[in-house]
């Protein structure tokens, strides 16, 4: 059998193959599901679920080593200058048993919690967004994840107590020709008696120029006993086939260990296969359940960081006989920054103290913390440049070349808009987590709007829908929200959570609204999509950040001033929630699709005229046909 060449994929097929690695089960209470039901489920977060004492013990004591070590053993403005990460910097991280955070004691790895890893995530990418990156991508999505979810104890005892102390690891899915849609999988990884030949090239491997293991995850074709499908891999980097093509380079993370990975005829052992052929998409999304709370937890160490610039470069400027920051122009950013920094942290802290209770599912808020923190998170950073003004926009180097304080506001701007990106756009945040909040509705009526089904089975559908919506339509008319003594022990934030109980009912209204009234065109609704989640993104944090305030008032530390920064963000967050809810039925969508359409058919070819594109020539998108590698080895193992 040979590789497959670039398959043509219809958008249904897309569909049906991400439908597939979908979790399709609910076994367990989601907070973030019922909230976009209708449903305010404060008893699912509140009180604040608190650590083990052990749990904390341990975390705070690996804390303390890390913070020593990034203080003076790391240099951010080098590894920005020279854009990688010297090897005595990885060497080091290795000693302390940074690569091995979230593997278990008894594989060699420290055993942090969730909560615990975040912290460490946050304080390392303050010291490097690059070293973040490096000890995320590792241990969040890298082979550490999904053997401790999916491989066999063979698989674990031969590779966790390397990924523990001594070896990197990259995870590998996208391609040149494939991002999010995932159908059209190139890589293959052909069946050869009890090994696999993996052939076909590999796009933006973060760690894929240092890494020793590497997930790869490659479309075996079906055949006589094999079923086939998008398969995972765990795969020595060192393998003969296996070339780094190019160390890729961007506008920031200048110390992101990237590149492109071209595998010919690469063998694989079977028995480093991650479950089953065609559980590959399944296994990697489900990994990603908890892997995408590190994203946030680092765009929480920038919201601190700015907060603390912004406060401290406010203190030492002037304007006009007073503090840059008691002009009200200026102020409203620091305290922009400051809020959302708590409210951020709220929905880290509470998302993955419940990942690590493992009571909740908490696929949804892992995804809406991803979404929200990298859209804060960048909103910080740019305020941040502006109260900096022109020295925000200078870099480090130069502010010291001149005499002041070396600041990177411009190098944190860079570096933080990748998160918008990675794992997961913005765009396609918002149609996964779309999707699995309209999963009730689907999971009865959606037989209804399925052009291929059967009258048969509408009918069928239509009774089960007829009884769930007879059931849950009247929940939505009238709730504890509109009672005024309800949450009364939270003081002057129970306000805000009866305005969370009132908007999660006017939400699911929305959504039902919209669904009957576009039925099987729901799902090309994009725009309106896109704000039903960001609606129900704010009423998340709103809450996290209530519950968070009043769990630091009940225990003695800064309540006061905890119960004033979520005041402030839950009246800055009703100001966005009323813009959605207007824009859900105000906007120009519509006409935004037929101007798209004129832009494709050249209609407006006129108004390019008058520049010069300075872009080079070239495909708009590489050449990956398997074969041999006509490039050089970029690969730069770390002893």
């Amino acid at each position: 059998m040979t590789a497959p060449s670039i398959r043509k994929v219809s958008e249904r097929e897309a569909r049906q193959v991400a439908e597939a690695a979908r979790e399709q089960d609910w076994r367990k209470p989601s907070f973030a599901k019922e909230l976009f039901l209708g449903r305010f489920r404060l008893d699912l977060i509140h009180p604040h679920p608190t650590p083990a004492a052990d749990d904390v013990r341990r975390g705070e004591k690996f804390l303390a080593t890390l913070r020593e070590f990034c203080e003076t053993r790391i240099d951010g403005a080098r590894i920005e200058r020279e854009a990688k990460i010297p090897d005595e910097t990885l060497k080091g991280l290795k000693d302390i048993g940074a690569l091995g955070m979230k593997i278990d004691t008894k594989y060699g790895g420290l055993g942090l919690t969730q909560v615990y890893y975040n912290r460490a995530l946050a304080l390392a990418g303050s010291a490097s967004p690059a070293i973040g990156a490096l000890l995320s991508a590792h241990q969040s999505i890298g082979v550490p994840q999904p053997l401790k979810l999916f491989g066999t104890q063979e698989q674990k005892d031969a590779f966790l107590p390397r990924c523990a102390r001594t070896d990197i690891s990259a995870f590998l899915l996208t391609e040149p020709d494939v991002g999010s849609d995932p159908a059209r999988l190139a890589t293959a990884a052909v069946p050869d008696g009890d090994d696999y030949v993996l052939d076909g090239v590999k796009l933006w491997t973060t760690n894929g120029v240092v890494a020793d293991l590497l997930v790869v995850m490659a479309r075996v074709p079906a055949s006589e006993g094999h079923k086939g499908g998008i398969t995972a891999f765990v795969v020595e980097a060192d393998s003969p086939g296996i070339t780094v093509e190019n160390r890729n380079a961007f506008m920031g993370l200048r110390g992101l260990e990237n590149g492109v990975t071209r595998f010919h005829r690469v063998r694989v052992p079977a028995a480093h296969r991650i479950g089953p052929e065609g559980a590959g998409l399944k296994i990697a999304l489900t990994t990603l359940n908890t892997g995408r709370l590190s994203l946030p937890a680092m765009c929480v160490g920038v919201g601190k960081w700015c907060l603390k610039i912004a406060r401290e470069w406010s203190t030492a400027r002037e304007q006009w006989g007073k503090s840059i920051a008691k002009h009200e122009a200026v102020g409203g950013k620091v305290s922009f920054i400051a809020a959302t920094t708590f409210a951020l942290e709220a929905v880290v802290d509470l998302s993955s103290q419940m990942a690590d209770e493992n009571r909740n599912d908490i696929r949804i808020e892992a995804a809406l913390a991803k979404l929200y923190g990298s859209e804060m998170g960048w909103l910080m950073a740019d305020d941040l440049v502006q109260i900096r003004g022109g020295r925000g926009f200078e870099t480090a180097d130069s502010l010291a070349a001149r005499g002041e304080r070396a600041v990177p506001a411009e190098q944190t701007l860079r570096d933080m808009r990748i998160n918008r990106i990675f794992e997961g756009s913005t765009e396609i945040m918002h149609l996964l987590i779309a999707r699995e909040a309209v999963d009730a509705h689907l999971s009865v009526a959606g037989d209804l709007i399925d052009p291929e089904k059967s009258l048969a089975e509408k009918g069928r559908a239509a009774a089960r829908a007829g009884g769930f919506y007879a059931r849950w339509l009247p929940k939505l008319v009238a709730g504890p929200g509109q009672l005024p003594r309800t949450y009364a022990e939270f003081g002057e934030l129970a306000g805000h959570l009866r305005y969370v109980e009132r908007s999660s009912r006017k939400l699911a209204r929305s959504t039902f609204y919209a669904m009957s009234r576009w039925q099987g065109r729901m799902e090309t609704k994009q725009g309106f999509l896109g704000r039903i989640v960001d609606i129900g993104a704010e009423l998340f944090a709103m809450s996290a950040a209530c519950v968070r305030a009043e769990h630091l008032r009940l225990t003695g530390e800064h309540g006061r001033e905890a119960h004033q920064l979520a005041d402030v963000f839950c009246r800055q967050s009703r100001i966005r929630v009323e813009e959605l809810f207007d824009r859900l039925w105000a906007n120009t969508d519509d006409l935004d699709r037929k101007i798209v359409s004129g832009v494709l058919g050249g209609s407006y070819t006129w108004l390019e005229e008058g520049v010069i594109d300075p872009s080079g020539d070239g495909p708009w998108i590489a050449d990956a046909t398997p074969g041999p590698s006509a490039k050089d080895n970029v690969r730069r193992p770390i002893g």
